[in-house]
């Protein structure tokens, strides 16, 4: 029987700690790497009996990977505050881990809600990502956004679900959307490209049209709308970062 680390980064994840707690206290354990939070973060962890280890920010990529090296357990599954394990996924995970599992990592579907409401078009509905892997075999790559686990082998993929609630408000969306547009913009920086003001709105125009016409965003109702648009306004702002630090 394979013994399994829960590895979560956290910041003033007060709203989001407990939910995501109670879905994985079936783990052998619980490793959270806290970068500064100033709220009641800390003690929800503690309260549940996690292992809180206390970190700089790193970057999403090097935070993550710092909280895995203080896993005790080979298995990891990697999970965000603002996330759920479901029921199906524990016991999937379970069953797995009773034998040698034939993957060095695994694929998890991500649902995700928007403003309350499960978004099941606009692009998020296949959503996936490696989340449990095991840690010799498996490293973050080194992006600014966007980062993912690279495994050596083949990967399997799982049936149970993450949900995800990053977007409970419009507040919360527009402080996500400036951080992720200026992640967006280094990381387009990095890999050499360019961009102009006609370049930005064309992307951003690409964007809204993708989600809510060929991701059928219009069928997540006026959720859907709202995602779209501002999905495009964030793109915009990514392109336009990148062009004015590039002049």
């Amino acid at each position: 029987m394979e013994r399994l680390s829960v590895v979560i980064i956290a910041r003033n994840e007060e709203r989001n700690m407990e939910r995501c707690l109670k879905s994985v206290l079936w783990a052998d354990e619980i490793v959270v790497a806290d970068s500064g939070s100033t709220d009641g973060t800390v003690a929800i962890c503690e309260r549940h009996g996690c292992r809180v280890q206390k970190t700089p920010w790193l970057g999403f990529s090097r935070t993550r990977q710092f909280a895995v090296a203080q896993a005790s357990h080979d298995w990891i599954l990697s999970i965000d505050a603002d996330e759920e394990a479901s029921d199906e996924l524990r016991a999937e995970i379970q069953s797995l881990l009773k034998n040698a599992p034939p993957f060095r990592g695994y694929r998890i579907p991500v649902r995700s809600f928007f403003l309350g409401r499960l978004i099941r078009h606009s692009g998020w509905n296949k959503e996936s990502h490696v989340r449990l892997f095991h840690k010799k075999y498996s490293v973050y790559t080194d992006r600014p956004l966007h980062e993912g686990v690279r495994v050596e082998g083949e990967k399997g993929i799982l049936k149970g679900i993450l949900r995800h609630y990053p977007y409970p408000t419009l507040d919360v969306y527009i402080r996500k959307m400036n951080q992720y547009s200026e992640l967006g913009a280094e990381s387009l920086r990095m890999k050499g490209k360019t961009s102009s003001p006609s370049n930005a709105l064309l992307h951003g125009i690409t964007k809204f049209g993708k989600m809510y016409f060929i991701q059928r965003g219009f069928l997540d109702g006026l959720e859907g709308f709202v995602l779209a648009f501002i999905s495009a306004v964030s793109v915009t702002f990514k392109y336009l970062k990148a062009w004015k630090t590039s002049e």
